[in-house]
C-alpha cells in the first residue's frame, strides 16, 4: 500500500469544539491528518494563518490508490460535525518520494536523478531543505521530466475524479435536484 499525499479543502475553518471532537476522533488518532486552528481573536496577532489556511487538511493517507485515500478522508471528516470535504489539491512543493508517486518513477530514481543530473538544463535544484529533507517544486521536476521524455498528466486522474465529485457534492449540499434528473446528467444512484 502507497503513502499519499494531498490537501483536503474542507467547508468552513475549524471552530474549537470542532478541534476538540477532531482529537478525540479515532479516525484521525493515528495523525495522518493535521489542520490549523486560528486564535480566538485573530486581530490581536500580527501573524496569523491565511483564511485559505484555516480550511485545509494537510494530508499522508495509506491507501491503495490516491482516489482511496481522498474518498477515506472525506468520509471521515464527516464524522465532526457541520464539516464536510468540498475539494482536494496537490501542493507545489514536495519531496523526492512525492515527486515519485505523482510521475511513476521509483523515489530511488528520483535522487539519483537529483545527485546526477543537477545544473543547467538538468534536474531542478531543492527549493529549500539541507538539514535533513529536500523540498523540490513539482512543477520543476514535472517540466525536466516532460522534456526528459515522460508523459505527464497536469494532475493525476485520481486527484481530478476526487475533486470534481467533491465539489459536485457541494453543488448538491442542499439543493433540491430529483434523483431523475441526477440519473440523467449521468450520476449514478446509491
Amino acid at each position: 500500500m502507497s503513502e499519499w499525499s494531498f490537501t483536503l479543502l474542507i467547508n468552513q475553518p475549524l471552530t474549537p469544539e470542532q478541534a476538540d471532537a477532531f482529537d478525540h476522533c479515532d479516525a484521525f488518532a493515528d495523525g495522518s491528518v493535521s489542520y490549523t486552528l486560528g486564535p480566538d481573536n485573530p486581530e490581536a496577532y500580527p501573524h496569523r494563518p491565511s483564511a485559505e489556511a484555516l480550511r485545509q487538511l494537510s494530508c499522508d493517507i495509506e491507501a491503495p490508490t490516491l482516489l482511496d485515500a481522498v474518498a477515506q478522508v472525506a468520509r471521515d471528516v464527516r464524522l465532526i460535525p457541520g464539516l464536510r470535504a468540498v475539494g482536494v489539491r496537490y501542493d507545489d512543493t514536495v519531496t523526492l518520494e512525492e515527486a515519485a508517486q505523482r510521475c511513476g518513477r521509483s523515489h530511488h530514481e528520483l535522487v539519483e536523478l537529483a545527485k546526477s543530473q543537477r545544473g543547467t538544463d538538468g534536474f531542478p535544484p531543492p527549493e529549500s531543505g539541507g538539514d535533513g529533507t529536500d523540498f523540490y517544486s513539482w512543477r520543476s521536476i514535472a517540466t525536466y521530466l516532460t522534456h526528459a521524455g515522460d508523459a505527464l498528466a497536469d494532475a493525476p486522474r485520481d486527484l481530478v475524479i476526487a475533486d470534481r465529485a467533491l465539489r459536485l457534492a457541494e453543488a448538491l449540499e442542499g439543493a433540491d435536484v430529483s434523483p431523475g434528473t441526477l440519473q440523467s446528467l449521468g450520476l449514478p444512484l446509491a
